[in-house]
């Protein structure tokens, strides 16, 4: 039965928000900052999968504990789906949000509304030691704005708008913001996973 469970990130925005979504699932939910020997992992993968994969994987290993990781990417259609898995640093290795944003919007500059069409996709990955790693998928539809609106979230939350909502990802609450991003989707679907192997170990005990 699982007990604990390691979010594999040093990101605090994105640690809050993992909590958030996995927070009522019975299972104690750590941080890496309970394990500061811990080793960092590059996010050296060419897809998300591979590095939310690695990056489960490897603090696993390193902590003995069953550990999620995601890694999230932005596709930009007016770009080629850049920035895509490279969206964390696009504006260079240690780029602030700030600093992505304003790339991104530098780069679409006169690109009209119909052409800014991007999404986001989260791709997470649950580690338990001895078990083959489990993939979950979510994607959220928008289109970049022209410029940034809203004071919460992180990221490119800013700069993305979600038309269903007529708002962008910064505008909206954190609860529904919960219900309806790509990581929530991707999120949602780790957390059935992991209440399906609390039930096993019950049926099993």
């Amino acid at each position: 039965m699982i007990k604990e469970l390691v979010l594999a990130t040093r990101n605090r925005h994105k640690g809050e928000e993992l909590a958030a979504l996995l927070g009522d699932i019975g299972i104690r939910i750590r941080t890496l900052a309970d394990f500061p020997d811990a080793p960092e992992v590059e996010e050296d993968g060419v897809t998300c999968e591979a590095n939310a994969i690695k990056k489960a994987t490897v603090i696993a290993q390193a902590t003995g504990l069953p550990a999620v990781a995601d890694d999230t990417g932005l596709e930009v259609e007016a770009l080629g789906g850049r920035p895509g898995v490279y969206a964390a640093r696009y504006a260079g290795d240690h780029a602030t949000y700030e600093d992505n944003c304003r790339k991104l919007l530098q780069e679409l500059s006169g690109v009209p509304r119909e052409k800014r069409a991007a999404r986001f996709i989260t791709v997470a990955a649950i580690a338990v030691p001895g078990e083959p790693v489990q993939v979950t998928r979510g994607v959220l539809d928008g289109y970049i704005t022209e410029s940034a609106s809203g004071s919460r979230g992180f990221g490119y939350d800013p700069v993305f708008f979600v038309p269903e909502l007529e708002a962008t990802l910064a505008d909206i609450t954190t609860d529904q913001k919960n219900r309806i991003s790509h990581r929530a989707k991707a999120f949602l679907q780790a957390k059935a996973i992991l209440t399906a192997c609390q039930s096993a170990s019950i049926v099993g005990a």
